[in-house]
This record gives structure tokens, sequence and C-alpha cells, in this order.
């Protein structure tokens, strides 16, 4: 038993040494191993300018802290000084701890862009400047917020009340949590939907906060996401796109900035930054506000939204969901145009060629000649299903047509195929099925004169089942040691390879695209891209060839659960070269997910299992009057089978109307578990792997905090004295209960979270002390000890008698002294347990203090505060705990009920803080 209990530790370290290793290995993933920045700079010609503008007298006193300002640069700015606005409103709203400054990026290529069309038409940027609020970890300002930009666009409409072209809406951009609180201005009882028509999010967590801090954030989404969905019938007038910034975003993950899903209207369009044409770059959650390329396509899309007549925004929703489709999802590669003409004449003196073969290769350098080059269908119809063709030549003319003139090899009306076709980094390619143009008789691809510019045409007809290739994906638990694989042999320009049963957040791979060609020669490069027909996620590399490239497959959204569209690799490749593509289920991934999509809930799992070991300590005490080590006894007490089989059993018979029915009735809220049945969200062992996780950090954290406090104590003893400490019989006596008041006073009339780290302050220095003493009582017994030794060897002079009565003497003195010390070390494990404990719980809280700090200047009193009342009752138990002992315990009636408390309550913490963090500090103490 001796070998086994000192080898339990030993084998407890090295488990939860691994757990660590595992969680740092998908926080890893998530902060350091993604993309490389593709985004570009945005820079200003000229300095920029912020002219604040003046609000209302009841406006500024209401809202002390906020402040509306025009952006500006050089003559523009000089000449909008006196306010004589004539452009097109749009207001940009910062979002968690953001600047004002941040419409910087918009305001200057908006401004670039108005000159390049001699100011025929230009935007006003207006920002709101939230006082770098840190609205994303405390709620409690967000309605606030939200009241003050309804007040910012009636300043603003104000201001161009006498133009001509006077506004009767603005346009809205918000980053962060400022596109929450765009949303939320619907939710306003006076509100009038109509001012607004236009809203652009920028990385905006639309479906859930990123950490649940408090009732008020949660709340607000709650509101939020219930109006949109109940009153989605009032928003078809409004046009909202959300771009979230793909896996560099670890702020704010992809998924949750896409917004909810509305059967009622399609106004609505979500993308992530590396699938927008033009862009194709993941961004961080910085990044997107002045990633050049991101900020190029939203000004030609607010620039393409002018209606010509009204030299406002325009008010048709399906012409608004048309440019923001061209510009964020498909870009044919052409000038956006709302009524494309579909016929066109062919004219010029071109020479006309006509081409028979199924494959075809063009290359133009210096060609002073223009060229039609026609493809009669009618031979390929039989053989192939569809006909693909490429153009390196980036401009915006039309360069694909269909004739229909079948008897004839000129073709002098066609039709504009040209709209089909899609914008690649290094290309432009359109694919067409045959049997979708049953009245084209020719394919006709333009080739225009060209002085100097050089590029190649390729075309090809092939059949679908030839170039498209299934690749089953390697099973979650393969961990990379089993891989699928697949080699493309044909000398095709195009090839689809679907990813089988890939549908899940969890499953993440890499892929090895290894290219070889038959020569040396140079060739134009290949292009990926991984296409996730569901949401508007693809991802696209560049690569040269011959090359070995490398790729990350994991999803943001998984499969929804009425969808069977299967995610595809497309790779557009060389002629003469063969690809072979290894697919590998990547671990090291698979740990990113989770700790990307469940990062917030681990704090949870932490807190239950010091509950768990609480609760064991406790136990132990009772039977063996000892108090256990934190770390011996979490390894005894933390079981998961102690906590999720109960949530399980009460997520399923809430599947029952019966049981709903009284769960309801008894005003319990909802339990933060995933649905078995939802595909959106659900793996078995996710929750497993959480609660180890947990248990490791929890582990972990308790080694730290011992550590730190025997540091502490160090320091301590070496500048400090020791005292002994003064037992105090009387749990409560009138210096704890003037504390406790006081206390009590600073959380009603300053800030709860205040009163609540004043009293963990409190209780560190009490452990940190108690620590100390320890330490210095065990050092004062070893002296003794050794003194006791020194004068037995020197009693040989005395007497029998006086020999007797010492020894007895020093055995009951070293016998008290041992059991002080016993007593002193079982107080301090049970303290040191609490206090780790309360640490998690203060850490939660400590958003709203220094936001409260942050905000001194402008109300002593944090209004509203989430943790006002639960910070007093923190306070009377914790002033209670920091002054009981072990023998106070023992003694104590309410021990045996006090053990069985800690496991409800854990229970409790899993099924409903999970996606609640705030429930931790009203239910854990």
């Amino acid at each position: 038993m001796g070998r086994a209990g000192r080898r339990l530790p030993a084998v407890a370290a090295v488990f939860y040494g691994a757990l660590a290793a595992l969680v740092l290995l998908g926080v890893r993933d998530v902060l350091f191993l993604y993309e490389e920045n593709r985004c570009s700079m945005t820079y200003m010609y000229e300095y920029p300018e912020y002219l604040k503008i003046k609000l209302p007298k009841k406006t500024a006193r209401r809202y002390p802290a906020y402040e509306l300002y025009l952006y500006g640069e050089g003559n523009y700015a000089e000449e909008n000084k006196n306010l004589l606005l004539t452009g097109i409103p749009v207001l940009f709203l910062p979002g968690n701890a953001g600047s004002y400054k941040q419409v910087r990026s918009l305001g200057s290529i908006a401004l670039r862009k108005a000159e390049d069309i001699d100011f025929k038409y230009h935007f006003n940027f207006f920002s709101v400047n939230f006082n770098e609020e840190l609205v994303a970890l405390y709620g409690g300002s967000l309605q606030r917020q939200t009241k003050f930009v309804h007040e910012c666009i009636k300043v603003i409409l104000k201001l161009y009340r006498d133009r001509e072209f006077a506004p009767t809406s603005v346009a809205i951009v918000g980053h962060s949590m400022g596109g929450l609180v765009a949303r939320a201005l619907l939710t306003l009882k006076n509100f009038k939907p109509e001012v607004i028509n236009l809203l652009i999010t920028q990385a905006t967590p639309h479906v859930a906060p990123v950490m649940p801090l408090d009732k008020y954030l949660t709340d607000f989404y709650t509101a939020i996401n219930n109006h949109w969905i109940l009153k989605a019938q009032d928003l078809r007038n409004l046009t909202t796109l959300s771009v979230a910034g793909g896996f560099r975003d670890y702020q704010v993950r992809s998924g949750l900035a896409f917004l909810p899903r509305l059967r009622q209207h399609d106004s609505a369009l979500s993308v992530v930054s590396s699938a927008v044409p033009r862009a194709w770059a993941s961004t961080d959650h910085l990044s997107i506000v002045w990633c050049k390329e991101l900020i190029l396509a939203t000004i030609r899309a607010f620039f393409d939204l002018i209606d010509e007549n009204t030299r406002q925004i325009t008010e048709d929703p399906k012409k608004r969901m048309s440019v923001l489709n061209h510009h964020f999802v498909r870009h044919p590669a052409k000038i956006f145009e709302e009524n494309p003409e579909v016929f066109t004449e062919l004219t010029g003196a071109f020479m006309w060629i006509t081409v028979k073969t199924s494959k075809w290769t063009y290359s133009v350098y210096n060609d002073s000649d223009g060229k039609y080059f026609t493809f009669p269908l009618a031979s390929h119809r039989k053989s192939y299903s569809h006909v693909y063709c490429e153009n390196s030549m980036l401009d915006t003319s039309s360069w694909i047509y269909g004739c229909m003139n079948s008897n004839s090899s000129v073709c002098l009306e066609a039709m504009d195929l040209s709209w089909r076709a899609e914008l690649l980094p290094t290309t432009k390619v359109v694919i067409l099925k045959l049997k979708d143009y049953p009245s084209l008789s020719h394919i006709v691809i333009q080739v225009p004169p060209t002085a100097g510019n050089k590029y190649t045409l390729d075309c090809e007809f092939f059949k679908d089942d030839s170039r498209t290739v299934q690749l089953p994906v390697t099973h979650l638990f393969s961990f990379g040691l089993s891989s699928s694989k697949i080699l493309l042999n044909s000398t095709g320009l195009l090839y689809n390879v679907q990813l089988q049963h890939f549908n899940q957040i969890y499953q993440a791979f890499k892929i090895y695209i290894e290219s070889h060609c038959q020569s040396l020669k140079e060739r134009k490069r290949s292009i990926y891209r991984l296409h996730i027909p569901w949401s508007h996620e693809d991802s696209i590399i560049v690569a040269k060839v011959p090359s070995f490239t490398e790729i990350s497959a994991k999803l943001h959204i998984a499969q929804p659960q009425n969808d069977s569209r299967v995610p595809e690799l497309h790779i557009y490749s060389s002629s003469d070269c063969h690809y072979e593509v290894i697919l590998k289920t990547s671990l090291v991934q698979i740990l990113g997910q989770i700790i990307r999509f469940h990062a917030g809930a681990l704090p949870v799992y932490v807190v239950s299992n010091i509950l768990l070991t609480y609760g064991g300590q406790l136990s132990t005490l009772i039977s063996t009057g000892q108090c256990s080590d934190f770390s011996l006894e979490l390894v005894r007490t933390a079981k998961l089978y102690k906590v999720e089989p109960l949530i399980s059993i009460v997520v399923f018979l809430r599947g029952f109307h019966w049981f709903r029915g009284i769960w309801e009735s008894l005003s319990l809220p909802e339990v933060d578990a995933p649905i078995p049945s939802s595909q959106d969200a659900w793996f078995p062992l996710v929750s497993l792997i959480l609660f180890l996780f947990g248990t490791g950090i929890a582990y972990w954290s308790g080694v730290l905090f011992s550590i730190s406090l025997r540091l502490f104590s160090s320091l301590w003893l070496t500048l400090i004295r020791p005292t002994v400490l003064q037992k105090d019989n009387k749990l409560i006596t009138p210096r704890r209960l003037c504390v406790v008041l006081s206390l009590a006073l600073v959380s009603w009339t300053t800030c709860g979270a205040f009163a609540v780290f004043i009293i963990y302050l409190q209780y560190l220095f009490k452990v940190i002390k108690l620590h100390v003493n320890v330490r210095a009582q065990q050092n004062m017994l070893n002296g003794d000890s050794d003194c006791s030794k020194e004068t037995t060897r020197n009693s040989s002079i005395h007497t029998v008698k006086n020999q007797s009565s010492t020894d007895s003497a020093s055995k009951a003195t070293q016998s008290l002294s041992h059991s002080a010390i016993a007593e002193a070390v079982n107080s301090l494990k049970m303290h040191v347990t609490l206090l780790n404990l309360f640490t998690w719980i203060v850490l939660l809280k400590l958003p709203s203090l220094i936001y409260w700090l942050k905000n001194l200047r402008y109300n002593v009193r944090l209004d509203p505060d989430p943790w006002r009342s639960t910070a007093i009752i923190l306070v009377c138990i914790l002033e209670i705990l920091m002054n009981s002992s072990t023998s106070e315990v023992k003694s104590s009636k309410l021990l045996k009920i006090a053990t069985k408390v800690p496991l409800p309550l854990s229970v409790a913490m899993l099924a409903f803080g999970r996606m609640h963090l705030y429930k931790i500090g009203s239910s854990s103490l």
C-alpha cells in the first residue's frame, strides 16, 4: 500500500501532464497555426481628421462618455467643417474596446474612389466613440450604446434636412460588437426601421456571446435574435451582410458570425473573408477593419449600390442583394450591371476560326488582329456533358458567348456567357452544362487585339463523371496513422474531389497535393479550392507547378440536417501534370477545433472538478479526521460518471412533453447541453474530453497555486518575523460583522466585483499568513526536537527522577505542538482548495471590475451591476469560510449535509453554466 500510495501522485502527474499538453496543443493550433496574413495595409494619402459633431444638450448630458465624429482628409475635411454635407451618410460603430478612428480605412478609400469619378457621388463617413468600452465582457452598457446610436442617426439625418438629395436612411458598418448594437436598434420601441436599409458587420458574433460573463449580455443576445426571428417580415427592407474573419480570427470564431437563417426572407448574407472574391484572405479580429482587399470590395459595393435618381443607396432590396453577391460571393470578372443585356452583337473586323477539337489552348502576345474562335456543339453533345474555359486576362470585358446560328460559322448576335464566369486569383473560369443550353449551336471565344499583353485561353469538353472523384475521409480516431489517397492521371484542366463524410466541426484533416509534370517548361499556377456548399466559407490556395502543397480542411459550420451536399476540393490544374491527393486526420487540428468551439466552457469544467474535490476533502475529514491534499483528492473524486449521466438523463427526459411541463412549472432554466439529434454541434465524446481537460487544468492550477503560496510565504519569512496565529472560538465577531457590512456597502454603492475582489485579497492574505505560520511552527518544532536530543545527552549528571519528569514534560509539549501543527496543516489544505475555487470566480468577475474602473470618472456606481446582490452573498459566505478551521468543521452538526452539497452544485454547474458562465459565481458557493 505504501508503494502504491507513493506511485499514485507520479502516475497522476503524468496523466494530467498529458492532458495539459493536449490542451496546449489545441490552444497553439487556434492561436498560432493558421495561414499567413495576406492582407495589405490601407494608408491615408492625407492626414486624417475627425470632426466632432455637436449633439443636443439632453443627449450629451445623458451619454457623457459617448461622442459622434465625421471623418475627413485634407481639403475634404476643411470643406466639411461647416457641416454642409451633400454625400451619402455611413455610420461606423466600433466594437469591444474599439476606437472611432478605425473608420479611417473605409473613409479614406471611399474618398479616393469619389475623387476618381470627380465627386459625382461620395460618402460621408461618421463614427461613434464608445469610449473603448469592454462590451464583449460586460453587457450592462450595450442597451445604452444602442440608444445612443439611435440618437446619432437622428442627428445625422438632420444634417441633410435641407439638401437637394436629402437621405432618408443611414448605412451602418459595425465591427465586432458594433454590428450587434446595430442589429439591436430594431428592438427599440420608438425606432423606425426605414432609417437603415443596409447593415454590414465585420467579425460580429451574431449567434451567441464569445464569453457569456453576465446576464445582461445573454439577455441582450436573446432579445435581438428572438426579435429577428419573430419580426422577420419587418426586416425585408433591411439588407444585412456579415463578414467573418476565418481561422485567423481566434477571438470570434466564424461560426458565431453567421446570421440566423430565416426562411421568411432572403435579405441576409453571411460570408467568410477567405471566400470573398479579390480578397481570398483570412483576417484576424482587428485586420478585418483595415484589410485593403476587403475594404476595396466593401467600397466598390457601396458605389454600385447608389441609385442614380436619388443619389443615395438604392431602396430596391433585390438590387442590394445582387450587388453584395456580386462583390462578396461570386464575381464574374465584370463590372456590376443591374440588368445586363442577355444578347449582344459581335462586331469588329475579326477573323473567325472554327475549332473542332475537344481540347484547345491559345496563347496571346502582341496580337494586333482580333479573332473569334467558334466551337460547334453538335459534335460534342453526345460525348461530353460540360465545357470548361479559362482566361488568364483579368480584365472586365466580355469574352465568351453562345451562338444560336446552327447553319453558319459566323455569329452576328450571341448570348453573353461572361456573366456565368467566376473570378479566381490568377484566372477567370466558366463551366457550362451543355444540357442547360439546348438552343446553342456554338461557343464563341473572343480574343481582342492586344498590345504588350500576354495571356492564355484554354477550353475543353469533358464528361462530368470522368472529372469527379470520391475520396472518403479518414476516421476521426485514425490520428493520422492511416490515409486516403487518389491519383489523378488524366490530362484535364479541372478536377472535383468529393470529400465523402466530411460534415462535422470536430473533423479536421491535412490534405497533401503533389503535382508531377512531364516537362520542366514554365506553367501557369494551379489553384486549389476547398468548397463548402452549405456556407460561404471556401478557401483558395495558389501553388506553383510542380509543387507539394498542404491544405488544412476543417469547418466553421457543420452540415445542416436536410442538406446532402458534399464538400469538394476543386483542382484547377495544368494539362500535362499529374496530381496525387493524400488526406490524413490531423489530431492537432481536432484539438484546435474543440478549443475553438468550447474554450469558453472550460472554466465551468474546472470549477466543477474543484467542487468535487472539495466535497471529497470534507468526506475524508469525516472518515479519517484529516483533510487530504488537493491533488490526491482530485484524482480520487473528480469522475465524469458522477455528473454527466444525470445531465444526460435530464436532457433525454426533456424530450417528453410531461417532463418538460414539470420542468417549466418549476421555473428551471434550459439545460446547457448539446442535443444528440442535432447535427450542428454534437459529438459523443466532447463532454468527456472537456471534463478531462477541465480536470487537467484544475490539477495543474492547484499545483501552480500551491507553488505560488510557497513562494509568497518564503518571501514573507524572509522579510517579516511570523506571529503566532490567535485562535478565535467565535465565528461571528463585531469586527467581522463590521467588515461584512462595509463590503456590502461597497458592493451596493460602487461595484459588486470590487467588493468581491477586496475580500478575495483579504482571503489570499490570510491563507499566505497561515502558510507562513505553519512553516514557522514546523521549523520551530524541528529545532526543539534537536535541542531535546542535546539535552538528553547532557542530562546524565541529573538524578533519575528529574530526568523522568523532564522527558514527560517534553513529550507532552511535543504532542501538543504536533497536534496544533496537524490542525493548522489540515486547515491550510482546506483553505487552499477554497481559495483556488474562489480564484476562478474572481477571474470571471474581473471584466465588470475593469469596466467600472475605466468609467469611474463618469460614475462612481456601476449601473447596471450584474454582481451587486451576488457579491453581498459571497462576501458573507467567504467571511465565514475564511475564519473557519477543520476542528470547527469537524465539530459542526452540518458537516454531513455539507459533504453532499458539492456534487449537486457540480452537476448544476455543468447543466446550466456551459453557455452562461456568470452562473458559476451565483451557484458555486
